[in-house]
Order: C-alpha cells, then sequence, then structure tokens
C-alpha cells in the first residue's frame, strides 16, 4: 500500500465507542467506512443509516472474504477480541483494536502472535497517546524543557459505563475500572516516562448497584476505585487513581508532572496544557501552551491510516497493549496479596 490511497474499512461493533472511530476516520479522511458489523441487524442498519455507513451486517466473514476491505476497526466486548483479531490479521487486514487489548496476557501474546506471521499490521487503540497536549508534552520531556522529572500524578475517572450492561459482566470484560479506564492510563504513564517496574495498588467496590441511562439496575462485582503507586525505571515514582465512580472533576484523564525546574497540568479545569517555571520569589506564573486545535480523533486515526498504507512503520501500540495488561494484572496481584509487585513488562 502507498502514498494516500483511498483505504476501505471496516467497524466491528455498533454501540458507545464505534462512532469515536467512525468521526476520527472521516476526520482523518483518505478512507471510505464501507460497512457496519454488529450483533442485531435491524439495531445495525439503523445505526449504520443514523452514521452514512452503506452497508449494515452481522456476519463478520463478509468482512473478511471482501478483498477491498484493508482495515478493521474492533469495537466489541472484551472477550470477543481475540477470535476477531485473529481471524481479521490471518485474512490480511489491518487492525485497530480497541483497548484492553484481551481478556488476559496470554490472549495478548496469541494476537501479537498471529500478527508476526501476518503482512498486516496490528495496532492497539490507545487515544489519549494522540491528544494534543499528550503530544506537546512528550516534546517537553524529550527536550529537556523543564529539567528531571521528580513525580507524576496520573488520575483517570468516569461516572461509570451507564451505556451497556457487558461491562459490568465478568464474562465479557478482563476487568473493572483498571482494564476498562486505567489501562489508558498506564500506556500514558510508560509512553511519556517509560517502563513501571513496580507496582503497590489498593482498591474499593463503591457502588455495589449501579443504574445504566436507560434505568436497568445492575450488579458491580469488579473493582471501581483503585489508588496505584508506580515505581519507574527511570528512577521517579507516579500515583496512579482510577474511579468509575467520580461525578464529576476529570475529563477523561487529569495528569499532573512535576519537574525539577517547573510544572506541567494537562486537563484540569484551568485548560488542556498549563506550565509553570520554577522562581525563586513570589508566586508561580503559569502559563497556557500553544496547541493545535483539531477534531477529537483526527491525529490517532490519520495515523492508523498511513500505518494501513504501509506509509509508515506500524507503531508500538500491540506491544503496549500487552505491556498494560502485565502491569494490570500486577495491579490486580497486588490487591490480593497486598503488597508490592516487581513488574516485568517482557512478560
Amino acid at each position: 500500500m502507498s502514498g494516500g490511497k483511498q483505504v476501505s474499512v471496516a467497524i466491528i461493533g455498533a454501540g458507545f465507542i464505534s462512532e469515536y472511530h467512525i468521526d476520527g476516520i472521516r476526520a482523518a479522511g483518505g478512507a471510505d467506512i464501507t460497512t457496519l458489523v454488529g450483533r442485531n441487524l435491524s439495531k445495525t442498519k439503523q445505526r449504520a443509516e443514523e452514521l452514512q455507513i452503506a452497508k449494515a451486517s452481522v456476519d463478520f466473514d463478509t468482512v473478511l472474504q471482501d478483498p477491498m476491505i484493508e482495515g478493521v476497526v474492533i469495537a466489541t466486548p472484551d472477550a470477543t477480541h481475540k477470535p476477531l483479531a485473529i481471524a481479521a490479521l490471518d485474512a490480511g487486514k489491518c487492525v485497530l483494536l480497541q483497548k484492553p487489548m484481551a481478556m488476559n496476557t496470554g490472549e495478548c501474546g496469541e494476537i501479537i502472535a498471529a500478527a508476526e506471521r501476518s503482512s498486516a499490521r496490528l495496532s492497539v487503540s490507545f487515544m489519549h497517546r494522540y491528544f494534543p497536549e499528550v503530544r506537546w508534552l512528550r516534546e517537553q520531556i524529550d527536550k529537556k524543557a523543564f529539567g528531571k522529572i521528580h513525580s507524576v500524578r496520573m488520575r483517570n475517572a468516569t461516572s461509570g459505563a451507564g451505556w451497556a450492561t457487558w461491562l459490568y459482566d465478568p464474562k465479557n470484560v478482563a476487568g473493572g475500572v483498571v482494564m476498562q479506564l486505567g489501562v489508558h492510563g498506564i500506556d500514558l504513564v510508560q509512553h511519556l516516562f517509560g517502563p513501571i517496574a513496580a507496582v503497590s495498588a489498593y482498591s474499593s467496590t463503591m457502588k455495589p448497584q449501579c443504574r445504566l441511562e436507560d434505568g436497568e439496575e445492575v450488579r458491580m462485582t469488579l473493582e471501581d476505585n483503585v489508588v496505584a503507586i508506580y515505581e519507574l525505571a527511570a528512577g521517579f515514582n507516579a500515583t496512579h487513581e482510577m474511579s468509575w465512580t467520580e461525578v464529576s472533576g476529570t475529563d477523561r484523564f487529569r495528569l499532573e508532572v512535576y519537574f525539577e525546574d517547573g510544572t506541567v497540568w494537562l486537563r484540569t479545569n484551568e485548560g488542556a496544557a498549563l506550565f509553570s517555571k520554577s522562581r525563586k520569589h513570589g508566586p508561580a506564573d503559569w502559563q497556557s501552551a500553544t496547541l493545535n486545535q483539531e477534531p477529537l480523533g483526527q491525529s490517532h486515526h490519520r495515523h492508523w491510516l498511513k500505518v494501513v498504507r504501509g506509509s509508515v512503520p506500524p507503531d508500538d501500540t500491540a506491544q503496549a497493549g500487552l505491556s498494560a495488561s502485565i502491569v494490570a494484572e500486577h495491579i490486580y496481584r497486588s490487591i490480593v496479596e497486598r503488597r508490592s509487585q516487581t513488574v516485568d513488562c517482557k512478560g
């Protein structure tokens, strides 16, 4: 695949997150979303009409057998990720796989093995990496604009997944808030600051009964609040707060980085990216970083389409998906064993 050729894409999964991918692909340009695959044909047809997608289906095999489709976005329950991703890769379709990558690290490894024997490329959807403020912070770290990092605070928090009962069923999901929300923060910490070497964690379930947006009551048997403390291989510590019960206060995530020569806050009430250089006297002089304004998902999907075309090398998100799963499993082990866990992100 070369140049800026138009890419044909199928979306697997007609639920909430599929709209992010559809909007992002269209904002990126250079792709045709030809097919939407769901579980219920009438609902999938209705959803496809709403999203202006020509073909609706409940048969994944039609996507695998269509030689025109080059890229597949898998946005389905966690338990389906492994069979769907492996089938798509075996059929030569490039895959953008929704996080968490799979139900456990063993399944992650099987998906990666399928990618290694395929001509197609595998990516995992860590959307937060591509936000303008995150890209800006990565540049500041790379050029050591604020000096040595002393400590980090990451917070991932929402009021919960009110749109789907399957997210509360352990048969369908890899875990609670750690796997459904916290893996984003695990990936950002490692993407920006390097490998996590050790973890201690504590959990609770603060809302054992949840009311969904349609009024249905579901029982929460998984963790909905977790605090993890990471020891980074680079020699500093990070705290990671994860909550599925926050009423308000966090927009997807909040990140605070405390450097030797300044402080950076991302996604606070004061703006997407604030920074302050150190001063010997007087109050901190806070400034707003200048960021590109762009539609949600545009940069993410523009990059993925380049990966599909082969105009850029495959990224590290598949290995990062495995690494995030390894860290998450160490979080769970720390909670159960009530002690710190040494992390080996090579598995």
